[in-house]
């Protein structure tokens, strides 16, 4: 086969970085027709990995942001990353440019999707969903006790609400409900409402939990949680962290966690991706990763290992009794739980975070 010239090589290039521009136009519709088996959530496609497999470890923005442009992808998972070109280049396996270019304009050649009416453009303005948003939905939820989000938390044996400024409640929150809902699933529930926020401290989104007006858990959805805004690398923070942290996946196991160990500062990532590609703060010395007895939560902790290693970090790992912390939490209790926790603390933290044996 020829090898290309320099000169070919270049107008290769610049066609590619024409044709990415170009996808970045329709990213939605190139997430539908590569990686049907994702779904938007707030501002990004979220999928399992390159080829389409069902799950939330890859991201594909689909609103500009100062964190990245449209059409930017990474795989939490694996580390990967690239532009819509390098998607479907992954996607369709291909080993040359060339082919991939031919794809791509293949694939622009199409006539627009039927539904095409919610499809994202760079020239759309990136309201719904954006860092703005979150943070007027969060200025106008409500303080958290005495609602009915005090009330789910509480059902779930967590109760030391005080001082959760990063928590507060909405009553009719709004819910576009997807593919998978019911017919006539109602457009608003009260939901518990996170702020996230970065290692600064400054809000980047906010997570919703959608709860059951009557009282009886989390809303009968197809996905009662969903998170808006820029979220990767952010987390939901409770405390103010400086050398060691605990950082965990979701609100509740953080909270249960806390239940028995109210002075240390952690973070609920919101998610086993979002744990993996979470950012450390610029003291951090030593992190507890607080996981979930699942593969998602071998695969998080595994990325963070490496992570840290490279940041001169120390982890350890804390593991639950059962599937997860909340679990032991309900099922065993503060004490069980302190005990727990405190057989895999190194010596120096047992004394200096206060332990609550209930």
């Amino acid at each position: 086969m020829p090898v290309p010239s320099k000169v070919e090589g270049s107008r290769l290039s610049a066609h590619a970085g024409e044709l990415s521009q170009r996808l970045a136009q329709n990213v939605q519709a190139v997430c539908r027709h590569y990686l049907p088996n994702g779904r938007r959530e707030g501002r990004y496609w979220m999928v399992g990995d390159v080829a389409g497999t069902p799950g939330r470890s890859l991201y594909v923005r689909l609103f500009e942001t100062g964190r990245g442009a449209i059409g930017n992808w990474v795989d939490a998972a694996t580390g990967e990353y690239g532009d819509l070109l390098d998607l479907i280049r992954m996607n369709q396996r291909h080993s040359h440019l060339s082919d991939t270019i031919k794809e791509a304009e293949r694939f622009l050649a199409l006539p627009p999707p039927a539904e095409n009416h919610d499809c994202v453009s760079h020239t759309q303005p990136a309201r719904a969903g954006s860092p703005q948003a979150a943070r007027r939905l969060f200025a106008a939820s409500k303080p958290l006790t005495g609602s009915l989000g005090a009330t789910y938390l509480k059902a779930r044996g967590i109760t030391r609400l005080h001082n959760l400024t990063a928590l507060r409640f909405h009553p009719r929150c709004y819910y576009r409900p997807n593919g998978d809902d019911a017919p006539g699933t109602p457009r608003a529930f009260p939901a518990l409402i996170a702020a996230v926020t970065n290692c600064e401290a400054q809000q980047t989104g906010a997570h919703r939990t959608w709860l059951d007006p009557a009282g009886a858990g989390k809303a009968n959805v197809a996905t009662p949680r969903r998170a808006m805004g820029n979220i990767l690398g952010a987390a939901v923070r409770f405390g103010h962290c400086r050398d060691v942290m605990i950082a965990g996946e979701g609100i509740e196991t953080i909270l249960s966690l806390r239940e028995a160990l109210p002075t240390m500062p952690m973070a609920a990532a919101t998610s086993s991706a979002h744990l993996a590609a979470i950012l450390f703060p610029p003291m951090l010395q030593r992190l507890y990763v607080a996981r979930d007895r699942d593969a998602a939560g071998d695969a998080a902790f595994g990325i963070l290992t490496d992570r840290t290693r490279a940041a001169g970090i120390e982890i350890a790992s804390l593991l639950p009794d059962l599937a997860d912390f909340n679990d032991d939490l309900r099922q065993h209790g503060t004490k069980a739980l302190a005990e727990r926790v405190r057989h895999q603390f190194r010596e120096q933290d047992q004394t200096r975070f206060c332990l609550d044996f209930g």
